[in-house]
């Protein structure tokens, strides 16, 4: 297959359009995978008394002091830098990758980068090959000092900088000092990177029990304390409601105080100012504010606000409020920890909703005769490897008569194989789960792949370490990579690397 490859690319046949090539090659690298005799062997494990986090190939710890890649074929480190002081510590991050097919101002703009932002309110740009700082951005004038989260609005090309949430100091409260403002946001372009402009999140604007803000996909996400839920045109408030446009490094007189934009210690102008409510797109109520949109026709899932309610979702279209024909999803299942249900990350427009013992992908369509309106119907499911089996308890009384009390586990009792991450690799188009049982303090887990399409289950790799289900655990499969994130108590944290390994001879590991 390889060399048939080779054979067709030298004479020509991808030479307009390489994604094609590289399409084949991922589809290549899938049946490799799946094959039988292909292994995931633990190649490092590694532990940390700070965070550990992953990006594309690459392991950071020590708050992004130390990284290390994994692609190699067992990891090893790309830099090491010197201990910070606590006064630098990074808030949060974002990988950035270079845009296909746009020309940049500079060379180092090609190449992956990090984009981090420190307890002291410094964007910064790092090289992900050094973690040489590229640009960096003082963010924190007059209006705001503590800018804490990182978010994409549209993922590689516009970036959100989310303060945290206004408090006035306890003396101020008690003077009657009423606080108005809630959230900053600034809003960058990125590479290379520009200031779009800072706006202010304001209760005499959106209403005083304004609990949390978000932006995605050009829509400003208001949510409330009672669970309601408001949609707003983002971009159409940024056209309105902007002051001035001004750039990075430009002298500005702003208020009376002239400085340097994006420099210590003026920072950024808050520059757009909502005087106005914006038009409404849409609101909805949901328990815990949860709310998603997706599907095709556009659809939104929500929870009815009310605590008899959690753990059954509403789909109703987004065009008309209406719920679809089969709408109402409810697994009924007894556990401790609830369901939960999503848009498929595939783009497909299809709903993956996940239970303890239970994986079931549902689709949109047409209702018969009724081109109008939509129906949920099941896709295909996964279903737990367990016994339904039913615990007998027997005592014997002081007469002798022999009594035996019946109960029923819960759906997600440890001792029973349940399922705990569901993840989507779009480049291979498979399903991965995680399931997992635990007998006593030893605590077992696999990782299974699925047919994206069928659900037809191709490959299952134990992992080998312990699985407490107390602890926190992520899970990465990125194409021939699989990685394990522990954090255990008192803050200690555990890596473990799978990578593949083809080779038909038997292999003990």
């Amino acid at each position: 297959n390889v060399c048939r490859l080779l054979t067709r690319r030298t004479h020509g046949f991808y030479a307009r359009d390489a994604g094609v090539a590289h399409r084949k090659n991922l589809g290549l690298l899938r049946k490799i995978m799946c094959q039988e005799s292909t292994k995931f062997k633990n190649v490092w494990t590694t532990h940390s008394a700070s965070p550990i986090a992953y990006e594309r190939g690459r392991i950071y710890m020590d708050n992004y002091q130390c990284c290390i890649t994994s692609i190699a074929q067992q990891p090893r480190l790309i830099y090491q830098k010197s201990k910070c002081a606590k006064s630098e510590k990074i808030e949060d991050a974002l990988l950035l990758e270079c845009p296909l097919g746009e020309m940049l101002p500079s060379p180092s703009d090609y190449k992956a980068s990090l984009i981090v932002l420190t307890v002291q309110n410094w964007l910064l740009r790092l090289s992900a090959d050094s973690g040489e700082v590229l640009e960096k951005v003082y963010l924190a004038g007059s209006c705001c000092k503590f800018f804490r989260y990182l978010s994409w609005d549209t993922p590689q090309e516009v970036m959100i900088v989310k303060s945290a949430q206004n408090k006035l100091p306890a003396a101020a409260r008690q003077a009657g000092i009423q606080q108005t403002v809630l959230f900053y946001l600034a809003v960058f372009q990125v590479l290379p990177l520009s200031f779009i402009g800072m706006l202010e999140i304001n209760k005499k604007i959106f209403g005083n029990s304004v609990t949390d803000v978000a932006v995605s996909n050009g829509i400003l996400i208001v949510m409330y304390s009672m669970g309601l839920v408001r949609l707003y045109n983002f971009k159409a408030i940024l056209e309105q409601f902007m002051e001035q446009p001004v750039d990075l490094g430009q002298e500005f007189n702003w208020n009376g105080q002239v400085g340097v934009v994006g420099q210590f210690p003026y920072g950024l102008p808050c520059n757009i100012k909502i005087t106005d409510t914006p038009p409404l797109l849409f609101e909805a109520s949901s328990l815990e504010n949860a709310f998603q949109i997706g599907g095709y026709p556009w659809h939104y899932i929500i929870t009815p606000n009310k605590k008899k309610h959690k753990g059954v979702f509403h789909i109703c279209s987004l065009k008309d409020n209406t719920l679809a024909k089969n709408g109402i999803q409810d697994m009924k299942c007894c556990s401790l920890e609830p369901d939960w249900i999503y848009f498929h990350p595939d783009m497909s427009g299809r709903i993956i909703h996940v239970g303890p013992n239970l994986i079931k992908v549902l689709k949109l369509k047409e209702v018969k005769n009724h081109a109008d309106q939509m129906e949920i119907a099941e896709d295909f499911t996964i279903v737990a490897n367990r016994e339904n089996c039913v615990n007998n308890s027997v005592t014997v009384t002081a007469s002798g008569r022999v009594v035996k009390k019946r109960f029923t586990l819960l759906d997600d009792d440890p001792e029973q194989e349940t399922f705990k991450i569901v993840d989507y690799e779009d480049e291979l188009d498979l399903l991965s789960t995680v399931a997992v049982t635990q007998i006593g303090a030893d605590g077992r887990a696999h990782l299974d792949f699925h047919c994206n399409e069928h659900g037809i289950l191709l490959k299952s790799i134990p992992l080998k370490e312990s699985w407490d289900v107390t602890y926190s655990h992520e899970v990465y499969f990125d194409k021939d990579l699989v990685l394990h994130i522990e954090q255990k108590p008192n803050r200690r944290f555990s890596c473990y690397v799978y990578q593949m390994v083809c080779d038909t001879a038997k292999d003990d590991d």
